[in-house]
Order: structure tokens, then C-alpha cells, then sequence
């Protein structure tokens, strides 16, 4: 079974540009959540995990690299866990598979490796230049804290409340997210906002 896997950040993010083939499936899985949270951990990504364990997909089609994973390491340890698996992974911005004839493509991985480097690096400038940002409004006598009142980065603190964020990407209300994965509104409220955060 040929399938489509979909990420988008947030719960409001359109998922449109990403599904423009979708009848060319026999089936998608849409996450809404963060990139940081790792592949086996979303609540599509297990559900396409297991079918891949049942022994239902043969082909796995994604638009960029990017949607399995933020850095280097979590896009690679998908990349194998497939090739384990026999299962063909086409990303569609490059054109090419995982596997040819049933053996893995060394170009791919290759070109995989690179573009998951070149992914994680404009990740570390980004925090960097946001660094910079807090430094500069710190000296204007502007910047007022961090958002969510602690010492945590955002990816630390949206892995502390995993829970929660995936109830939120699975489209469940701020008060239900915030009794399934035992927390106040108000945390739930932070996670939700940590989430839109990662977009920008």
C-alpha cells in the first residue's frame, strides 16, 4: 500500500499545499504538532508505525525530509527504520527514493543526510538570531522574560508536556488537553502557545 504522510506545526496550519496528490493514496496521515516532537512519539507517526509493523505499506511519500524530523539524527534513524522495514520512502521536493531495485539508494541517503544538516543548521541560526534579539532588547531595558516564565526552551518545555501537546494536535479543547495530560488550563494554555511559537 502506497501512503502520504503530512506535518504541519500547529493545529491552525493548512495542510493544503502538502496534500495536492492525496488521491494518489491509499491512505494519509496528518499530524498537527511540533517537529521536535520525535516521529515515534506523534500520534499519526505511531499509527503509521504500526501499520508498517502489520505489514500493510510497501511506500511511504512525504513533500520534504523536514516533516520526519528536525535534525539529522531523527531523520536518519526514520530513514533506517524504513529501509529495515522494506519500505520505500520517496520525498517529492527532490524527487527520489529510499530504495532502488530493493537496496538502498546511497545518493539518497546522501542527499537526505545533507538537507537534514542544512535543515538543522538554519534551526540553530534561527535560535541564535532570537538569542541575539533577547540580548539587544535586554540592553534597551525592553525584554520582559521568557514567555513561559522559566528557564526552559521551548522545545525543553513542550517535551516536558508531551502529553498535552499531543492531545492538542489531536484536536482536543484546551480544558480537555489539560485533564487528559493532568496539568492546569493554564499550562495547557502555554503548551498551545509554545506550539504557535515554533512557527515563527
Amino acid at each position: 500500500m502506497k501512503v502520504k504522510y503530512i506535518r504541519v506545526s500547529s493545529l491552525d496550519q493548512n495542510t493544503q499545499r502538502q496534500q495536492t496528490n492525496e488521491k494518489d493514496f491509499a491512505k494519509t496521515y496528518v499530524d498537527k504538532i511540533s517537529g521536535a516532537v520525535s516521529f515515534f512519539d506523534r500520534p499519526q507517526g505511531k499509527k503509521l508505525v504500526d501499520d508498517i509493523n502489520n505489514g500493510k505499506i510497501d511506500e511511504v511519500h512525504v513533500m520534504s525530509i523536514d516533516r520526519i524530523g528536525r535534525n539529522i539524527l531523527d531523520i536518519l534513524t526514520v530513514c533506517e527504520f524504513l529501509t529495515q522495514k522494506e519500505v520505500n520512502l520517496y520525498v517529492e521536493n527532490i524527487g527520489m527514493y529510499s530504495m532502488v531495485d530493493g537496496k538502498q539508494n546511497p545518493i539518497f541517503k546522501m542527499i537526505v543526510s545533507v538537507l537534514g544538516n542544512v535543515s538543522e543548521m538554519e534551526r540553530n541560526n534561527m535560535l541564535e538570531r532570537q538569542r541575539q534579539g533577547i540580548e539587544i532588547a535586554k540592553a534597551k531595558g525592553v525584554y520582559k522574560g521568557r514567555l513561559y516564565g522559566s528557564r526552559m526552551t521551548t522545545e525543553e518545555f513542550l517535551d516536558k508536556y508531551k502529553k498535552v501537546a499531543n492531545e492538542l494536535s489531536n484536536g482536543e479543547s484546551l480544558r480537555r488537553a489539560a485533564a487528559l495530560g493532568g496539568v492546569s488550563l493554564g499550562v495547557a494554555q502555554r503548551v498551545k502557545k509554545a506550539m504557535q511559537e515554533q512557527l515563527n
